[in-house]
């Protein structure tokens, strides 16, 4: 399994800034609604994505495959528990949490490691509980790029593969998992003004209580 995103920084250390990205903002609002306090990040990187939830007292458990940034994590003074592994590892702990979120990850994965990756996620929730995935969309520049492997999943470049969800393949994988709403988010590279801005969809779904 490629997970890129996470591990790639370990040649460019915090190469997406400290900045919490939009979706993570816009999450940490979601679950503060819905009074969701304990939560589980799998491919948490160097946490810039994590201290928005526990400056606003939502616990945070972390999974990054990356031993380098779990350093940089707690070098930047994040005080959370994060398992050193891979998500094809899941579950690390038999604990259940009020909330799972993924950002840009799941399109990382081929089709039986998103189809884990989903079902390890939904496990680990409380009845009642949430969980948030954002990913890449169809309609980012770089779709259909590069070498193409399968059905809307290509290799852009060298180790670096993609899956690119619609509407229709969000409800396929996601569709037994309490799938309830699914919405388009555009997503500025705040770290690098002058680069192109990411087409996301985020994905919610609540667990049967």
């Amino acid at each position: 399994m490629t997970e890129f995103w996470e591990a790639s920084f370990v040649e460019n250390q915090t190469m997406w800034g400290f900045e919490p990205s939009d979706s993570s903002i816009l999450t940490k609002d979601f679950f503060l609604e819905k009074n969701v306090k304990d939560i589980l990040i799998p491919g948490i990187g160097y946490g810039r994505n994590a201290k928005i939830f526990t400056d606003n007292g939502i616990q945070v458990t972390g999974i990054e495959i990356s031993g380098t940034a779990i350093n940089l994590a707690k070098e930047a003074g994040l005080p959370i528990p994060i398992f050193h592994g891979s998500v094809a590892e899941m579950p690390f702990d038999n604990k259940r949490y009020d909330g799972v979120y993924s950002y840009a990850l799941i399109h990382l994965l081929n089709r039986e490691e998103r189809e884990k990756f989903i079902k390890d996620c939904y496990n680990q929730l409380k009845p009642g509980g949430y969980m948030v995935f954002t990913t890449i969309s169809k309609d980012a520049p770089m779709f259909g790029k590069g070498k193409q492997l399968d059905k809307d999943y290509y290799e852009i470049m060298e180790d670096l593969k993609m899956f690119f969800y619609d509407t229709d393949s969000v409800r396929q994988e996601f569709g037994h998992y309490g799938l309830f709403e699914i919405s388009e988010i555009e997503e500025p590279n705040k770290h690098a003004l002058n680069k192109p801005s990411f087409k996301f969809i985020m994905i919610k779904c609540q667990k049967d209580k």
